[in-house]
């Protein structure tokens, strides 16, 4: 038991030996086992920054954008597309909803027809390829990149439980908008025309799986 003290003594006297007692004062950095992001690459308002060439760490907004809300006086666009497309509106193109429920199939204001809604689809492909493949994956079966990585739980679009009678097509919309668990919403990236793009093309990647391998 002596001994065991002993060891306690020395081992706590090194660790204030090494990390100093509460409130003291260094001349030099600490140790540090874990340092929690204390160092990092980043921008602090106000300040100077010797990664940029002018030495200033506060940027101006790219070119031709600005914050939603923020236009010109008399501007409703922001980087050329109506400002509405962003959301605020009511009715099913815009929510996803009719009334209390969500709404099934695509909404009036597309105005899709034979001619127009092959380019529509291909529109959906395009922006799902940019938004939503990196972890749902190109097939929308769930396994993209960042499954890869152990994130948990995300959505494979050819489970029965995504299908449109148990997944209309506004709540499709719905979760593009304002994101759910763990995905985050894209209604101030995505304009309203591209989310329902999206929506097409996932109803397209599910009606494509369901086709008898024979008939494809």
């Amino acid at each position: 038991m002596r001994y065991f003290f002993l060891v306690y003594a020395l081992i706590a006297l090194l660790a204030v030996g090494i990390f100093g007692v509460r409130g003291q004062h260094f001349s030099k950095p600490p140790i540090r086992v874990f340092p929690d992001m204390d160092e990092q690459d980043k921008l602090r308002a106000q300040k100077p920054d010797p990664f940029f060439a002018d030495g200033h760490g506060g940027r101006l907004p790219v070119a031709q954008t600005q914050p939603r809300g923020f236009n010109e006086a008399g501007a409703k666009s922001i980087g050329g597309i109506p400002e509405y497309e962003f959301g605020g509106q009511t009715g099913y193109y815009y929510t996803g909803h009719v009334g209390d429920y969500f709404g099934n199939g695509m909404p009036e204001e597309l105005a899709l027809t034979d001619n127009n809604a092959s380019a529509l689809i291909k529109r959906g492909q395009e922006r799902f390829g940019i938004y939503c493949a990196v972890c749902h994956g190109k097939s929308g079966n769930g396994l993209g990149m960042t499954s890869q990585y152990g994130v948990p739980g995300i959505a494979n679009f050819h489970l029965d439980n995504f299908k449109p009678a148990s997944y209309p097509d506004g709540r499709i919309f719905e979760t593009i908008t304002n994101g759910k668990g763990q995905m985050g919403a894209y209604g101030y990236n995505i304009p309203v025309r591209d989310r329902w793009a999206i929506v097409a093309y996932v109803r397209t990647l599910q009606a494509a799986k369901e086709i008898p391998t024979a008939a494809k």
